[in-house]
């Protein structure tokens, strides 16, 4: 591996219980995004474009489709020699007796022997279930001009969100002086993105002894990281520009979706000096009947449109029959809104059919109807 190199750790293992239906039997960073990926796509983009070469994806909850997904290294174009996609199941029993990950640390102190095969210098700890393209490289050369031992990044977000996430409050230098964890009264808006790099020969120090600590909850944010900067160590803070969406809930994933509607979105997926890398799926090109209507819609392969779709997300083999209108929503893969049927301010499951006639969703309703079982049409 290179010089000062740098090993990548995906937390994958979440259950994405917010996401309710959509996370039954997949894990979320397999959730379907943007027309034709999946969540876990941005994170290993992301690696590939700012050359990390091995990556292992921490799974747990739900991850068959997950594992088979992320074993083709060449994907994302990590199948050369000394790179490469693993994946990296629990392997120690909780309380519960199932093989579990306890906490985000833990599920790094499980993968001590992988990590130290590599004898890595740095170890970037990524979250699974963000949409955002980011170059870690740069957060490197920035960890390293710091003399940092821990760089997070971090994004500014509106005060008023402040309390939902985990807040770094720092000095003039960028140098952090306090992690607030949901603080009800942030003292500043930089929230933490869930990326972190470590000096790895500390990061394992600091594992090893959390290991055996009874009390500990193994995780970076509750753990590791009040105890780093209890002991005076150099954590620094790296501001993240640019598009960042956790979608952690069906309100977020709709809404991440229908930003790729906007023509200034910065996460432009069209962007080719940093592309987001996919599973490609053999189908047919998608087809426009000759009554249909589209007004600013994402359409991608396999679709069949002969209705009216308006300011929507329409995936792989997503199908909209005559009559039918669809607005301001997101057809998953294979999502079927057949004859007459109106779908408004919804996101229609993987297979799911609305059928002849029926209507869901409502344009006036503060949140996104989740449709995850078929509709049953008009008589």
């Amino acid at each position: 591996m290179k010089q000062n190199n740098m090993l990548a750790m995906i937390l994958a293992g979440g259950r994405g219980s917010r996401l309710h239906d959509l996370t039954n039997k997949v894990a979320k960073p397999a959730v379907s995004f943007g027309g034709k990926y999946r969540i876990i796509d941005f994170p290993l983009s992301n690696c590939a474009n700012s050359g990390v070469d091995v990556v292992g994806v921490l799974t747990q909850y739900e991850s068959i489709l997950l594992n088979s997904y992320v074993a083709n290294s060449g994907r994302w174009g990590l199948d050369a020699k000394e790179s490469g996609v693993y994946v990296l199941p629990p392997r120690e029993k909780a309380d519960s007796d199932l093989d579990v990950y306890r906490g985000t640390a833990d599920a790094i102190s499980q993968n001590i022997d992988f990590i130290d095969t590599y004898s890595p210098d740095y170890v970037l700890i990524l979250s699974g279930d963000h949409i955002y393209k980011m170059n870690y490289e740069k957060m490197l050369a920035y960890h390293k001009e710091c003399g940092a031992d821990a760089t997070i990044a971090v994004i500014e977000v509106p005060f008023k969100e402040a309390s939902r996430f985990g807040i770094m409050n720092t000095d003039e230098t960028g140098r952090i002086v306090e992690f607030e964890e949901k603080p009800p009264q942030p003292k500043s808006n930089l929230a933490s993105m869930g990326i972190y790099i470590f000096n790895w020969k500390l990061l394992r120090k600091m594992l090893l002894a959390d290991m055996k600590n009874t009390e500990s909850n193994h995780d970076f944010g509750k753990d590791i990281i009040p105890t780093l900067l209890n002991d005076g160590k150099s954590l620094y803070a790296y501001k993240f520009k640019g598009y960042w969406k956790d979608v952690g809930t069906i309100d977020s994933l709709w809404e991440a979706n229908l930003d790729l509607l906007n023509k200034n979105n910065e996460l432009d997926l069209n962007d080719r000096s940093w592309s987001i890398y996919t599973e490609d799926v053999t189908t047919l090109p998608h087809y426009v009947g000759p009554d249909a209507n589209i007004q600013g819609a994402f359409i991608t392969q396999g679709c069949l449109i002969e209705g009216e779709v308006k300011h929507s997300v329409l995936f792989t083999g997503a199908k909209v029959g005559a009559g039918a209108k669809v607005i301001d929503s997101v057809l998953m893969p294979g999502a079927e809104v057949e004859e007459g049927a109106v779908v408004v301010r919804a996101l229609v499951s993987d297979g799911i059919r609305v059928g002849k006639g029926a209507k869901v969703g409502d344009a006036a309703s503060e949140n996104i109807e989740l449709v995850a079982k078929h509709v049953k049409g008009v008589e």
